[in-house]
């Protein structure tokens, strides 16, 4: 049997090695092998963002160390202790069942979505995220176990519960409210906080991160939600026809108010014209009587006065008056041809003028 690649090396390496100038290198060789064996064997190296608890299998103490080791190089007895690591960074776990809703690479924990039956009766299928972080891993060790048992016998089966005890406190209608939904989401935080934190395990987030009823009942949902919109919708559009019915309403009733008030005004103002004219009038009137009385009075005065004594030389007066401009001719007086131009009576027979 021919042999193979790696056994036709192996004796090349062992043939030269058995040469005499290089057995002195096997010394070295055997210290090196056993070295690093030994630095195998005796030691573990926790990396970042790890933590390391010892377990003692052999010898009178067995159990598990309650010294937690951080990153860095430790010493391991080999065949009488074990070293286990868990993770310290941020852990999560992704309730999904749509591959594409997980990021591509992702190396964390994926379980299939959790199904909640609601209040109603109705199942929902319902994609979680739950963030979590290991505080304390020999408490794990101690309650929980060593591996990946803190995922498998606690953090899923717990969330699970949990969220069925939460979510399913919801009718199939509080799922489309925000706020009720945050606040069950909280509510879930508080309890499995409360279940896990005994055990080392501080949960940060619970996340929902979307939500979906059976096709046939989501159909059945959104067509109830497309009616009672509908109904909304015309409740709206009804108190809108009614509100502008009422403004039409108050703008006829002001326009009236307008009207009324402009009629008045105008009814106000002929009233005061009116008003107006009569005292004018008023006025006139009176004016005119003390003016015609006053004329009246001074005729009277003047008839009384022509009556009166002296009343010759009034009348010569005026007579002067009525002459004024004329040509002076100086005439006799008395005597035969005399002339008194202020004896009317003799004027009159002198011109043969006969009185009425």
């Amino acid at each position: 049997m021919k042999p193979s690649r790696g056994q036709e090396a192996q004796q090349r390496v062992l043939a030269a090695l058995k040469q005499p100038r290089l057995k002195f290198l096997w010394p070295v060789a055997v210290v090196l092998v056993g070295g690093l064996f030994a630095y195998n064997a005796c030691t573990v190296y926790v990396r970042p963002y790890q933590l390391g608890v010892k377990q003692v299998v052999l010898g009178g103490e067995k159990g598990i160390r309650d010294k937690v080791y951080g990153p860095g190089l430790h010493w391991v007895t080999p065949g009488a202790e074990r070293m286990h690591l868990f993770p310290s960074d941020l852990q999560v776990l992704d309730m999904v069942d749509n591959p594409a809703e997980v990021a591509e690479g992702a190396d964390h924990r994926v379980v299939r979505a959790i199904k909640i039956q609601t209040s109603g009766g109705y199942t929902v299928s319902a994609d979680v995220t739950v963030l979590y972080r290991i505080e304390n891993p020999y408490k794990i060790m101690t309650q929980i176990g060593p591996g990946q048992l803190y995922e498998d016998s606690a953090v899923i089966p717990r969330a699970e519960q949990v969220l069925r005890r939460t979510l399913g406190q919801l009718d199939s209608d509080d799922f489309y409210k925000g706020d009720l939904r945050d606040k069950a989401m909280a509510e879930a935080q508080k309890l499995l906080t409360a279940e896990l934190e005994p055990r080392g395990i501080h949960v940060t987030h619970v996340l929902l991160r979307q939500y979906r009823y059976d096709s046939r009942y989501q159909q059945a949902i959104e067509q109830r939600k497309i009616q009672d919109q509908t109904v909304f919708k015309n409740q709206a559009e009804a108190a809108a026809a009614q509100a502008e019915a009422e403004k039409n309403r108050i703008i006829a009733e002001g326009q009236a108010i307008v009207q009324v008030e402009l009629s008045r005004g105008d009814a106000e103002v002929a009233k005061l014209r009116s008003g107006a004219e009569l005292y004018r009038r008023t006025q006139a009137a009176q004016g005119d009587l003390v003016v015609k009385l006053a004329r009246a009075k001074g005729i009277e005065l003047e008839n009384a006065a022509l009556r009166g004594a002296g009343s010759e030389n009034m009348v010569g007066l005026k007579m002067a008056d009525v002459l004024g401009g004329t040509r002076v001719i100086v005439v006799p007086t008395d005597g035969e041809g005399g002339v008194n131009p202020l004896d009317l009576n003799s004027a009159l027979k002198r011109f043969d003028v006969k009185g009425q």
